[in-house]
């Protein structure tokens, strides 16, 4: 098993959350100046601030001491989650016109999806970068051989088989297969089979197995029981990479949406939830089995920090996305008064979310074991 330093715990996690929260507000601030809205702050982390300077054109850059997260507040917002400043109105038109509120509604929208949206563009341009330097995977659905016992063994798959479709899902490569079943907990699954001449449908049930990995974390997942025949690496160009590493991306957020699901309809334990603590634990993990390891995690926490930010939760870049449809569909905002309890109980549901995912956190790492131990 391998031991990891405590330091590295913490440069790990700060080389994967440091770039991609400045990556998704760069997102914001970029859009913003390109829709003429002026930026007051930029901040990377959220309390006092550490270090940081005044541009030229006004816009405060700064490093706070909790690296949680970060900001833009824009001219006219009150606060770091943009809610409007109740004297945007009386500035003079000239500053008026470049501050958040005073926008129409589209350019507001487009500022606030440019976040998450640069948050999967990251990800989409590390993925290519792999896939340049190391060739894009496309070893065909193809069975190469079936463990005995298996699901796909009780269904009576044979080496040859080819998988064209799960649930409905065309199998474009084999890693298209472990997707499709892997994090679905088990349940039942429709296979198009193309065998010879042949094509038909056949249903199983994945098992569900526990895996521990090197660093001694454990995790579920679905297996059908076969593996492909020898992997096949295609080398690519620029254009073909980006094709591969855009359908990677999208499989990842179907992935992280199907997880969502099981967590909302109790599929799966709240227990599975983590938070900054585990992804400190897992970055100083990658970042033991090098760069590689760690860039491609980095990509992976993106995809996972622009979805999130895209739930129509108040504080969250969906929250705010949520109001600006009612405001397209409505012409006019949503009642100031139903704005400020939206986010006071989104307020509310992010902090005790965040104390469940602690809670977990500590107990992934074993606070809890020992405290009882202690006690007992």
């Amino acid at each position: 098993m391998h031991n990891v330093p405590l330091w590295l715990y913490l440069v790990g996690f700060l080389l994967v959350l440091g770039p991609l929260v400045f990556v998704h507000e760069y997102g914001h601030y970029i859009v913003g100046r390109w829709c003429g809205v002026k930026a007051d702050a930029f901040s990377i982390g959220f309390g006092r601030r550490i270090v940081g300077w005044t541009d030229k054109r006004g816009t405060e850059w700064k490093i706070g001491w909790l690296p949680l997260g970060g900001y833009v507040q824009f001219a006219g917002d009150r606060d770091a989650v943009s809610q409007p400043d109740a004297e945007w109105q009386q500035l003079p038109e000239d500053q008026r016109s470049h501050t958040f509120p005073a926008q129409p509604v589209w350019k507001r929208a487009l500022i606030v999806l440019a976040g998450p949206l640069t948050n999967f563009l990251f990800a989409i341009l590390i993925f290519a970068a792999f896939g340049m330097a190391y060739g894009v995977p496309q070893t065909p659905p193809v069975i190469g051989s079936i463990a005995p016992k298996s699901a796909g063994a009780a269904a009576k798959l044979q080496v040859g088989d080819r998988i064209v479709a799960i649930n409905g899902q065309t199998m474009e490569n084999f890693e298209d297969i472990r997707m499709a079943v892997s994090y679905d907990l088990g349940k039942p699954a429709r296979l198009d089979i193309q065998r010879g001449q042949d094509r038909f449908d056949l249903t199983l049930r994945p098992q569900i197995i526990t895996e521990t990995d090197p660093f001694g974390n454990k995790s579920e997942r679905a297996i059908i029981g076969i593996l492909p025949a020898n992997p096949v690496y295609t080398t690519v160009g620029p254009i073909d990479a980006v094709q591969a590493a855009t359908s990677q991306t999208w499989a990842l957020v179907r992935m992280t949406g199907n997880i969502l699901g099981q967590f909302v309809t109790g599929q799966r334990s709240v227990k599975d939830m983590g938070g900054p603590v585990r992804i400190a634990k897992q970055s100083g993990e990658m970042a033991s089995l090098g760069p590689e390891a760690l860039i491609f995690f980095i990509a992976f926490v993106s995809i996972n920090l622009g979805f999130i930010n895209l739930l129509p939760l108040p504080m969250l870049d969906g929250g705010h996305l949520a109001f600006y449809a009612y405001e397209a569909v409505r012409r006019r905002p949503a009642p100031a008064a139903a704005q400020e309890w939206a986010f006071r109980v989104g307020f509310m549901a992010l902090v005790t979310l965040m104390l469940v995912v602690t809670f977990n956190d500590l107990g992934s790492i074993g606070v809890w074991d020992r405290i009882a131990r202690l006690i007992g």
